[in-house]
């Protein structure tokens, strides 16, 4: 009988090692070698490694705990700059006047003066290069109306990209209670930021120059080191207030993989430096990412009922990938598009319509959505007899 229990149990243990390794890309990335079992961040309260393109979590640590964001509250507000340039509410051009509000925040900042001018585009050095948090202040004024009507606008993104874990009070992090995030949320809006590939322009900068031409110049040097001694690394976010310690969200780029580290509560600027180059560096040795479909190409066809148009291409909005580890088969490898039963119109751009599936063999790998490229319009009722009859004679 123990002759029998024992050859069971190995056998099952060599079906488990026979099942392909890009099956556990998703669901468990970081485990496959023990290497879940590595405390990649020992010195932070809360930390989290992703894979920028997939989503993928590669490590984490505490990334659920709400704790106090300092300055890397600025991601979200940043984001919400790059959608306002995006859809035209604002051109890197435009002037943006200082309050008298923004200008009387303390902590990092530009040094804005009551009444003074600078363009969007130098309100975002600030923001990304020196953390102002006037600068801050100033552009939520300027896309909200007011610095209130801007944070409500940040906690509806955060509720859109589902940053359960967090809760804003104002754009710049500066301590106040009820203002919380976590790690994984942190991340979460991070890959959402560096959808606007411009963004690193800043974030990736190591100095530059706001009033130069003036008899005040202000030299901006980004607080994030790790831009000029880390290879690949171009942004986001440093934070500290006493109450946060030291935080930071990073990424780096290196080949076709993107990822981004977010360490909260470090005890020194060292520390954090030192773990987020750690965490980097095991993702790059480790990992790397297998392209599905390119930005730009087509994954199928969508049929609309009674739509003024009777049936779209869907082209890919982003380059979809999934994360394996080096070394990972990557054969039988393959996608699906499944789009909800009977898309109706009206449907709005951006709705989200199915599932892109990919699968290695027979099991799941990743899931993306799906969105609608474009809005289409119910039919008119002599659209719909046109199109009717037209069928006939075919």
């Amino acid at each position: 009988m123990k002759t029998s229990v024992t050859a069971f149990v190995a056998f099952a243990l060599a079906c488990t090692l026979a099942l392909p390794m890009g099956a556990y890309a998703e669901e468990a990335p970081a485990q496959p070698n023990g290497a879940a079992a590595i405390d990649l961040a020992p010195s932070a309260l809360s930390a989290i490694l992703m894979d920028a393109e997939s989503g993928t979590v590669i490590f984490e640590k505490n990334s659920h705990d709400k704790l106090p964001p300092a300055s890397i509250t600025k991601i979200m507000t940043l984001l919400l700059i790059m959608e306002a340039l995006d859809d035209g509410t604002i051109k890197l051009t435009d002037k943006v006047q200082t309050s008298e509000n923004a200008a009387s925040m303390g902590g990092s900042q530009i040094f804005l003066e009551p009444g003074e001018e600078m363009t969007v585009e130098e309100m975002i050095k600030g923001i990304a290069l020196a953390s102002g948090n006037d600068a801050s202040v100033a552009m939520a004024e300027k896309l909200g109306g007011t610095e209130q009507n801007f944070v409500a606008m940040m906690n509806e993104k955060a509720k859109q990209l589902g940053m359960n874990d967090t809760h804003f009070v104002n754009p710049n992090g500066l301590p106040v209670e009820g203002h919380f995030s976590s790690a994984h949320d942190i991340a979460v809006m991070s890959r959402e930021l560096l959808k606007h590939k411009e963004v690193t322009q800043y974030t990736g900068m190591y100095q530059d120059y706001l009033r130069k031409t003036s008899d005040k110049p202000f030299w901006l040097v980004n607080t994030n080191k790790l831009v000029r001694f880390y290879s690949g690394a171009d942004g986001l976010k440093t934070g500290f207030t006493s109450e946060a310690k030291y935080c930071l969200s990073a990424t780096a780029k290196r080949d076709n993989l993107r990822i981004i580290a977010v360490v909260m509560g470090e005890p020194t600027t060292k520390q954090r430096n030192t773990e987020v180059s750690q965490m980097f560096d095991y993702g790059f040795a480790q990992y790397m990412n297998y392209p599905i479909v390119g930005e730009g190409e087509s994954i199928g066809m969508a049929r609309i009922e009674k739509g003024m148009e009777s049936q779209i291409e869907l082209l890919a909005d982003q380059s979809y990938s999934i994360l394996l580890k080096k070394g990972s088969s990557t054969k039988d490898i393959r996608y699906e598009l499944k789009l909800e039963d009977k898309l109706q119109a009206p449907i709005k751009q951006g709705q989200p319509i199915g599932k892109l599936i990919v699968y290695q063999g027979d099991g799941m790998v990743k899931e993306f959505d799906v969105s609608a490229p474009q809005s289409i319009d119910k039919a008119t009722w002599w659209k719909l007899l046109k199109r009717s009859a037209s069928g006939l004679f075919h």
